[in-house]
C-alpha cells in the first residue's frame, strides 16, 4: 500500500513547527501519524484527540509523531489547543488542501443538511519519514464513529517499523 505522501504546509496551533509540514518534521521522527477530523464541532474528533494526548509517550516512543488536522481557519483550532492543551501539533487546514491530498472521505447523505453523518468522514494515514516520505498505513471511516482504536495504531506503527 506504499505510496509516495503529499507534502503540505499549513499553520499548527499546537507544539512544533509552524508551519507545520512533513519535511519540517522528519529530521526529528522516524514517522508521523496523520490524524484528519471532520470539523471544529465534531464531538468524536474531540473525543479522539484527548485519547491519543493520555497516550502520547507510546507513540512517542515508537519515534512518531501525531499531528491531528482540522479543517477549520486557525482561530477556530486553537479553541481546541486552548480547551485541551494537546501536546503535538494541531494543524488548521481550512482550505482542506491535506484532507484532499490524502483523499480524506467526504460523504454526502441522502439527507443532505438535516443529517450530520456528511462531509468529511475522519482518516487516520501514518507516513514514514526514514526516506522520502511514503504513506504506509491507512484508515478511511466510512462514519463519525468508525476509527480505529489506539492500540490498532500503536500496531499500525509496529507493523510499518518492523517491531
Amino acid at each position: 500500500m506504499s505510496h509516495e505522501a503529499p507534502e503540505f504546509s499549513l499553520p499548527n496551533v499546537g507544539p512544533g513547527p509552524d508551519p507545520l509540514s512533513l519535511a519540517a518534521l522528519s529530521a526529528d521522527h522516524d514517522f508521523v501519524l496523520l490524524l484528519f477530523q471532520r470539523d471544529h464541532y465534531c464531538t468524536n474528533c474531540r473525543q479522539q484527540v484527548q485519547t491519543v494526548a493520555d497516550r502520547y509517550g507510546e507513540f512517542t516512543g515508537r519515534d512518531t509523531e501525531l499531528v491531528s488536522i482540522v479543517p477549520e481557519p486557525p482561530e477556530k483550532v486553537r479553541e481546541w489547543q486552548d480547551s485541551y492543551g494537546l501536546p503535538y501539533p494541531l494543524v488548521a487546514d481550512p482550505e482542506t488542501t491535506a484532507g484532499d491530498a490524502y483523499d480524506q472521505p467526504v460523504r454526502f447523505g441522502f439527507l443532505g443538511d438535516w443529517s450530520d453523518f456528511l462531509g468529511r468522514m475522519p482518516e487516520a494515514v501514518l507516513v514514514d519519514l526514514r526516506a522520502e516520505p511514503e504513506t504506509v498505513w491507512q484508515y478511511r471511516s466510512k462514519s463519525t464513529f468508525d476509527r480505529p482504536s489506539v492500540d490498532d495504531l500503536l500496531a499500525a506503527i509496529d507493523d510499518a517499523s518492523g517491531t
